[in-house]
């Protein structure tokens, strides 16, 4: 747990990862992406029930990836970035807890590419996002291109990548691409007390669930309604589906594992 560019903090069933690179905006290097893998590994490993997502400093979330680190790649160095970088996104995604993006300020490039990675994105009122990529003479490659589309639509997507647009928090929250806007100072609170009530809810229906939604990408409708019957009906017997609807009957509240 001792990496110079991510920060680690577990309390309560709330994970927090923090990229600490504020000096840098907390742009994504190899470094940092390798420090973020074993990050989700310990918390993998903890009894995270919700996971905190967030850039350190006042300015950025991740300003993106690091562009001195990238500029002067090798096309099979590019492909071993872009595999490092898919693989975390892709381990953000399929995380088996809720993940939150408190996206605290600049957001670009792969930083967006890792909100988007997350289940649910709450912004600062200083936030601006967006996928910055083809001013850089390359196109998103962390996931944007698909993940973006399926969040806002395709015309939208299409129209933020291709002009490389960054826009600020309130556009974000009327495109759907964050759920919540809130001021600066009241962030971390708000986001807080989200997770806080993450983490009271049933842990594996929540996994189950999280499970359910990500295949609506992955399968097409007749399989995903199978693999939801499949899923709802294996959550019979465990005791938080026998605490929760005897809590129901009884008229009480539910106290899960």
């Amino acid at each position: 747990m001792d990496w110079d560019t991510v920060s680690f903090d577990h309390d309560a069933g709330i994970t927090t990862i923090t990229v600490d690179r504020p000096d840098r905006l907390n742009a994504l290097n190899r470094e940092t992406l390798v420090a973020l893998d074993e990050a989700l590994d310990e918390a993998a490993e903890r009894d995270t029930r919700v996971l905190v997502v967030t850039g350190a400093g006042d300015d950025a979330f991740v300003a993106g990836a690091d562009i001195e680190h990238m500029q002067d790649l090798t096309v099979p160095e590019a492909q071993e970035y872009a595999r490092l970088g898919h693989e975390v996104m892709d381990r953000v995604e399929t995380f088996p807890a809720p993940v939150i993006a408190a996206v605290n300020g600049y957001a670009f490039g792969g930083g967006c590419e890792l909100a988007l990675a997350a289940d649910l994105r709450v912004a600062s009122e200083r936030a601006v996002i967006g996928q910055t990529e083809v001013d850089l003479g390359i196109v998103p490659g962390w996931g944007g291109t698909q993940r973006l589309a399926r969040l806002v639509g395709d015309e939208l997507a299409r129209r933020l990548i291709f002009f490389a647009e960054r826009i600020d928090a309130q556009d974000a929250d009327q495109y759907g691409l964050v759920g919540d806007v809130v001021a600066h100072d009241q962030l971390d609170a708000f986001v807080q007390e989200m997770a806080e009530d993450l983490a009271e809810k049933p842990a594996f229906a929540l996994q189950a669930a999280k499970e359910a939604l990500n295949q609506t990408q992955r399968m097409n409708l007749d399989d995903g309604l199978q693999y939801e019957q499949r899923l709802w009906s294996g959550l019979f017997g465990t005791h938080d589906q026998r605490e929760g609807m005897a809590a129901f009957v009884e008229d009480r509240e539910p106290e899960f594992e």
